[in-house]
């Protein structure tokens, strides 16, 4: 039975034939240039960058270390240098309502030519302005409206005064008007004189200083009316010299532009501005004149910024759409945000002030975003939705929506947006999302899904020796040889736990690239060869094995009690792994079951003491359902039994030990010892089946590890599931002393096949009176539990009759006493 369960070496271990390769060493082999193992995830993508439709946004998953970024980036950048470069985007005042920005689009390139023409065109203005106001004609202009009015004025102050001497008066100016003085013969009446004169005399000059008063009042109204007509003709002049000034300069910009509406507009709305306003561009002598001219910006500073192109994203050098990469999605770096200056001590802003962000930034093009570091950011991802959904990129600032108190802002035009978002995460964050967050399901409706294995075909074992060669070419590292590229290959099965897989984990493939070329350097080599990668390998492992090596000088000590020779009855060694983070490795355990008489069932330790996980207690709850169909068909299953992973002070979970707990409980029942010097994993079905588990491969290397240090005798070894054969991929030591006769690995279908292994007894068949034969350990179980039953039908029956005889010799009852 043992020689026919017993693996041959070559069924541990597979090697990588070097005839596969047609080269001596990576430098001779061109480098890869796509990514290998992942043809779902390389069709998904590619149809998820071809689809335009609303809602196709892509969310890529897989492990960490199988590429996901790298291959985001490179086929992004691909299908993106193909694609028309999106316009330009800008920021331009709004001169009706400053508080709103306009957003104006502009061809690529157009954006930086537009903002460079503004800048030239206020610089003219600057000079052509108040070049248009200090000339002759200007001055001839001005001064003869100015004489125009000083006649007029003469003329009505001429008339004042004659209406005036006709009534008895003078007319003299005062800080508050005309004062109107009483004369006789053309001079003043002092007081003294106007005083003598008789009672109606003066109530006659009284009535004439009224109508004096009024006829001034008149011709005041009247020089104020001239006062306005020339300042109304100063305006006049002022314009039509300001459109001498502008107009030539912007119509020029508003035909350059006449195919932009928005931009003909806004310079339409500039002109406007500008004749407002000429006063920004005029010298004005009384702000050189100010005690502290810093305390105000001069005009032209004004002009300046009021004019001023905000270009915040400008395309001119961007090669197809852009694929923009943000590794620091915060809620302004992806919508932007406005600024704030701080003048003298007050917070200042307009919308030169307006930042552009990533979605800015991607807009007609692609968005590569890390989903954790999106959803940890506060709002990022509450606004990454609103933006995807409405299609717009509206600007706003994060405290409005949690400060009490509103903050006067601006409100920029919102810009709209076409742009796909490829988010990049595990698959715990994909599922969390698609099942916790409705709008999730409606923004990224496409899943781009990383293997973490591919097939170890000769076409994906080439393409690693192309993948190894690339990597050499791009990081200056030393070309491998033939042997180290079949190394590589051994390894990445091993990663992957299996002999016909490779792993598409690259990053620790890469982490043995660069150790094997630092071996090599340090070997004075200038070709990476077999045992340079051999040692990175090791050297990879015991800088991070210092608990394993705890665990085994325990063992070797007798602290850890674990049997590896003779024979005992209810105690078989199990497998486990322990999982370290960084580090995983094989750990012996010795497993006990005692079986008595009793009705309790099977008690599993581990779960009284609460150190059990779910999976662990299914496995235990399992051997019930065995031992029911197995032995209990027609007679009830009667029995107490513990069983315990005994030395086990951390939780235990999983059912890999299922089969081995069966191993003990079927041992303590017949009452046949277990080889102690064969260690036991796999899991068990209710039919007695011994299915695969996971870790088989360092499950082994672990009791090898634990024999070699007592002493290999020839006679140890492991028993798997014989599923598990194909997930085989041992060390070079332990392949070697499989060679060598002195460990054997067993695998196995039932249980029925591990008892006889474990116990060098038949287990036997259940013939058609359902009994198993003698001298077989089922038949030695089935009498055990048989003899629990009868035991405990005794019983019950010596019960029963003890209490119907106490109950024929009890005496009558008294009737009870008290009040009727």
């Amino acid at each position: 039975m043992l020689a026919e369960k017993r693996l041959k070496p070559e069924m541990v271990f597979k090697e990588c034939d070097t005839n596969l390769f047609d080269f001596e060493t990576t430098e001779e082999i061109p480098s890869l240039e796509s990514i290998i193992g992942q043809d779902r995830a390389v069709k998904a993508m590619e149809f998820g960058l071809k689809i335009k439709r609303h809602g196709y946004n892509i969310f890529v998953t897989g492990l960490t270390g199988t590429g996901k970024i790298s291959y985001a980036r490179s086929s992004t950048k691909e299908v993106a240098e193909k694609q028309p470069v999106p316009d330009d985007w800008c920021y331009l005042n709004n001169f009706k309502n400053p508080d709103a920005p306009i957003a104006v689009n502009l061809p690529a390139g157009l954006g930086s030519i537009f903002a460079r023409d503004i800048a030239n065109l206020i610089e003219e203005l600057n000079e052509s302005i108040p070049k248009a106001f200090n000339t002759d004609e200007y001055e001839r202009q001005k001064g003869a409206i100015l004489k125009e009015f000083q006649e007029i004025r003469s003329t009505l102050m001429e008339e004042l005064n004659n209406a005036a001497m006709e009534k008895g008066f003078i007319i003299k100016r005062s800080g508050s008007g005309f004062l109107s003085i009483p004369s006789r013969d053309g001079k003043e009446l002092s007081e003294e004189e106007f005083n003598k004169l008789g009672k109606e005399e003066k109530e006659e000059m009284e009535k004439m200083s009224t109508e004096v008063q009024l006829k001034a009042m008149e011709i005041v109204r009247r020089i104020q009316n001239e006062e306005k007509k020339v300042k109304e003709k100063f305006r006049e002049l002022e314009h039509k010299t300001g459109h001498f000034a502008v107009d030539y300069l912007i119509d020029d910009l508003q035909e350059k532009y006449k195919d932009y509406s928005m931009v003909v507009q806004y310079l339409e709305a500039l002109r406007e501005d500008v004749l407002e306003n000429l006063s920004d561009f005029k010298d004005d002598e009384d702000e050189k004149q100010l005690p502290f001219p810093w305390l105000k910006r001069s005009g032209q500073e004004t002009a300046a910024k009021k004019y001023f192109v905000n270009l915040i994203i400008d395309n001119g050098e961007t090669k197809g759409a852009p694929v923009v990469v943000e590794t620091n999605p915060t809620y302004y770096n992806l919508i932007g945000r406005i600024e704030y200056e701080n003048h003298f001590g007050t917070l200042n802003t307009d919308f030169t002030m307006i930042k552009g962000g990533a979605l800015h930034k991607a807009n007609g093009g692609y968005l590569i975003l890390q989903a954790k570091d999106v959803l940890l950011n506060l709002g990022s991802w509450e606004v990454l939705k609103r933006v995807l959904t409405n299609k717009e990129i509206r600007i706003e600032s994060i405290g409005e929506q949690y400060a009490i108190l509103p903050m006067a802002s601006l409100k920029p035009q919102p810009i709209p947006l076409d742009v796909k978002v490829i988010l990049i995460g595990n698959p715990f964050l994909y599922y969390l999302l698609y099942t916790h967050d409705e709008d999730f399901r409606k923004l990224f409706k496409l899943k781009v899904d990383f293997e973490t294995v591919m097939d170890r075909s000769p076409e994906n074992i080439r393409h690693m020796a192309n993948f190894i060669s690339t990597h050499c070419q791009r990081e200056g590292l030393r070309h491998f040889d033939r042997l180290a590229v079949a190394r590589v290959v051994e390894y990445s099965s091993r990663l992957a736990e299996h002999q016909e897989k490779l792993t598409t984990c690259f990053n620790e493939i890469v982490e043995v690239l660069y150790e094997a070329d630092t071996w090599a350097m340090i070997d004075g080599s200038d070709i990476v060869s077999g045992r340079h990668v051999e040692k990175a390998i090791k050297e990879k492992v015991f800088r991070s094995d210092k608990y394993e090596q705890k665990l085994q000088e325990m063992i070797a000590e007798g602290q850890i009690l674990l049997d590896l020779e003779g024979e005992k009855i209810g105690q078989v060694n199990g497998l486990a792994i322990l999982d370290m983070g960084d580090y995983s490795f094989g750990k012996p355990s010795r497993i006990t079951a005692a079986t008595y008489l009793g009705r309790r069932g099977i008690v599993n330790i581990e779960r009284e003491s609460k150190m059990s996980g779910r999976i662990h207690d299914k496995g235990v709850l399992i051997l019930s359902g065995y031992l029911g169909q197995k032995y209990a068909t027609e007679t009830p299953l009667t029995l107490t039994a513990s069983i315990c992973f005994e030395q086990s002070y951390e939780g235990v979970d999983g059912d890999s030990a299922s089969s081995t707990e069966l191993y003990a409980l079927l041992s303590s029942l017949a009452g046949v010892p277990l080889k102690q010097n064969i260690a036991v994993t796999g899991s068990v079905n209710q039919k007695g089946e011994i299915q695969p588990v996971g870790g088989i491969t360092r499950k082994i290397e672990g009791f090898f590890a634990s024999c070699k240090l007592k002493g290999l005798t020839g006679e140890q070894g492991v028993m798997i599931p014989r599923r598990n054969v194909v997930n085989l991929m041992l060390e070079e030591e332990v392949v070697r002393a499989v060679k060598e006769g002195k460990f054997h690995i067993y695998a196995v279908d039932t249980v029925d096949e591990g008892i006889e292994i474990l116990t060098g007894i038949p287990a036997g068949e259940r013939g058609e009176d359902g009994r198993y034969p003698e001298g077989t350990v089922n038949y030695l179980v089935q009498k055990k539990l048989e003899m629990y039953n009868d035991l405990i039908a005794n019983k019950g029956k010596e019960q029963e009759k003890a209490e119907s005889q106490g109950g024929e010799n009890a005496a009558p009852e008294e009737p009870a006493q008290g009040k009727v």
